[in-house]
């Protein structure tokens, strides 16, 4: 491969890397760097972001999801009843593990299943109502996903106030899903196709442990460099092969998002016209936003420019939903699901659109209602 093929395959790879690395070294050239720019990265959300990664990669490694899964689908009797499972699951987990987690973890098992199952229709519902079903139940959590321990952050919110804020708009979203789910067929079928794998209890501990740090360090219970320094060592000693499975394109996104919004902050005509627009319309304005950018960068990029921390964290949460890059999660089911044999993308997109949209159309409309009284 060469060496051009492999900066064309990164860039198709990681296109909002590209995109936020590109907007950080256009406003370089107007300001160019200096002592200010050490104070443009939020240090504790990239410690917070590589630890969790790590452990959660760590209790993927030890079989921890795929065993909780097979358990519960021996519970299934028809398709149904098992995409609620799935949704369910989805729903729930992606809470604790992020949504793009949830997804890369759950969605093959997925595909697994319905490689027994001759119905393509419910396979591609069931799949697109996993990653509404992840992109939604992540908004729950301060550690949820990635934009939700910004905001966390930055504004400095209280689990009471994060709680209070999401909360509505979370149960609302559970009720659709569950509602949607009604859509699936009662055809008869077996799930229990998932072969068990044995956890090793002992690094299975070591791995939550290390998990619960990482909820004390979002908690501001424990610091984030006894965070930092507790977690290499752990990683060092039971697997530091999970350093390599740590998502830095990720990690570098922040940081390059850190820069632009930094120097756009510091541009007083480009700032202020951010703050007009923005101003009062937090929430239609980062849900749209989020649809174009995603709402990972969309979050990063509006948080300089207003104090309305709530609506900021409902706007970029509810506009994950949405298009296909709404948020960058949904991209992983949809590549699952491209590279099956039979797949038909078309219905895919069809389907993802009519189910997200219709969503985003209802909890804006609910966000909208609750705001007004």
């Amino acid at each position: 491969m060469t060496l051009m093929t492999k900066i064309r395959k990164f860039c198709l790879e990681q296109p909002v890397l590209l995109i936020s690395f590109l907007a950080a070294v256009i406003t370089m050239l107007f300001i160019p760097p200096d002592r200010e720019y050490l104070s443009y990265c939020n240090r504790t959300v990239l410690i917070q972001l590589f630890c969790l990664m790590l452990s959660v990669s760590g209790l993927r490694s030890v079989g921890l999801f795929e065993s909780a899964t097979s358990f519960l689908l021996t519970h299934t009797g028809n398709i149904r009843r098992l995409g609620l499972i799935f949704v369910i699951v989805c729903f729930f987990s992606s809470m604790l593990v992020t949504n793009d987690v949830a997804l890369i973890t759950f969605v093959p098992l997925t595909l697994l299943v319905y490689s027994h199952i001759s119905d393509e229709k419910s396979r591609i519902l069931t799949i697109v109502l996993e990653t509404a079903a992840a992109n939604l139940g992540s908004m729950l959590t301060p550690f949820g996903n990635p934009q939700n321990l910004y905001i966390y952050n930055i504004y400095g919110l209280s689990a009471a106030d994060f709680f209070r804020t999401m909360l509505p708009a979370g149960i609302v979203s559970l009720v659709c899903l569950v509602l949607l789910c009604m859509l699936l067929p009662k055809t008869p079928c077996t799930a229990n196709t998932i072969e068990k794998q044995p956890v090793s209890g002992r690094r299975c501990a070591v791995y939550l442990g290390m998990f619960v740090l990482c909820l004390l360090t979002v908690f501001r219970i424990v610091p984030d460099w006894l965070c930092l320094s507790a977690a290499a060592v752990i990683t060092i000693a039971a697997d530091y092969k999970l350093f390599l499975k740590v998502d830095y394109a990720l990690l570098a996104t922040f940081v390059c998002f850190f820069v632009f919004v930094g120097n756009i902050s510091r541009t007083e005509s480009v700032g202020t016209f951010f703050s007009d627009i923005i101003n009062g319309r937090e929430l239609i304005v980062s849900a749209l936003l989020s649809q174009i950018i995603s709402n990972v960068p969309a979050a990063v990029m509006l948080s300089g420019f207003t104090g309305n921390a709530q609506s900021l964290l409902l706007g970029v949460n509810l506009g994950g939903l949405g298009t296909i890059i709404a948020s960058l999660a949904s991209l992983i089911s949809f590549q699952f699901y491209r590279k099956t044999d039979n797949s038909k993308t078309g219905k895919y997109l069809l389907v993802f659109s009519a189910v997200n949209f219709g969503m985003l159309f209802i909890l804006m409309i609910f966000t909208g209602i609750m705001n007004c009284l």
